[in-house]
């Protein structure tokens, strides 16, 4: 009897070893994955990078051709300047006019003056008025000249800036921190707009993609810690994770995560941000206990 007795205070404690070591959800690390395509097109000067390389934000790791782009922009530049040339000589004709305009009009003040006491005739009088006209309307008609050069110029500043724009972007700049996943082009390749160049992730922090079941969902909440764990060897690894976000909408659970009896089981997914040691790798299976 006594015996007995001890047979089931050991099954006992074993059950409950077991279910405090029994994990309360399952997953896969995951990463924000960025591929990075080509914004120009031509020849790849140099691609500084290789898969597993560590890239900071805004580092230059490579520069497309630019020849044409630079020839185009130079071809540009001279027809402004000859453009502004002519433009020069319009503006010198109205500056000319101009000054006579001044004169003119002091000079009608004058005879003005000089009628109001009767020392001009109303016949000068109409005659400086009359050139004062002449040589506004004359202003006008050289300003009217002008005013499609002006444009002109407009319409090359623009071309000149679109070119800049396309020589900005002929540099290959790294857009995010992160480690290099894969690697789609190599130097003296040819590449075109949009052609993916490499992939990338922030691997420093992973998240761990788990699904819990509906009863759980009261025992959880988003900046929860929590803890996880990844197998190792014979044992297991443990980190430290936080809740970032929970689903609002209940799914069956994936068929990577389950038994195929489990997988008709409705879940909620949830993300943990867990910080990586080297360790954590995309797709690597792992547990969270609460």
């Amino acid at each position: 009897m006594k015996n007995l007795l001890t047979i089931l205070i050991a099954l006992t404690l074993f059950s409950c070893n077991k279910n405090d070591n029994e994990a309360d959800a399952y997953g896969n690390f995951e990463a924000t994955e960025v591929t990075i395509s080509a914004e120009s097109n031509g020849k790849i000067e140099f691609l500084n990078l290789d898969e597993g390389m560590q890239l900071e934000k805004d580092a230059v790791v490579g520069q497309i051709d630019t020849v044409q782009l630079y020839l185009n922009k130079q071809q540009l530049i001279a027809s402004k300047s000859t453009i502004y040339s002519k433009s020069a000589n319009v503006l010198s004709q109205r500056n000319v006019l101009n000054e006579q305009l001044k004169t003119t009009l002091i000079e009608q003040k004058r005879i003005k003056n000089m009628f109001d006491e009767n020392a001009a005739t109303k016949r000068q009088v109409d005659e400086i008025t009359g050139k004062v006209k002449v040589l506004q309307q004359q202003i006008n008609s050289v300003e009217t000249q002008n005013a499609p050069i002006v444009n002109e110029v407009k319409s090359i500043e623009v071309q000149i800036e679109k070119i800049n724009d396309q020589l900005k972007k002929s540099k290959i700049i790294n857009p995010v921190k992160g480690t290099v996943l894969a690697q789609y082009a190599e130097p003296n390749e040819i590449t075109a707009f949009g052609k993916p160049l490499y992939k990338i992730a922030d691997l420093s922090e992973m998240t761990l993609r788990v699904y819990f079941s509906e009863t759980q969902l009261s025992s959880i909440k988003v900046g929860q810690e929590v803890n996880v764990s990844i197998d190792e060897n014979e044992g297991t690894k443990p980190y430290k994770g936080k809740i970032s976000w929970i689903s609002s909408s209940a799914e069956f659970t994936p068929k990577i995560i389950q038994t195929k009896e489990e997988r008709v089981n409705l879940v909620y997914a949830v993300k943990v941000i867990v910080k990586n040691d080297g360790s954590l790798k995309i797709g690597m299976p792992a547990e969270v206990k609460l």
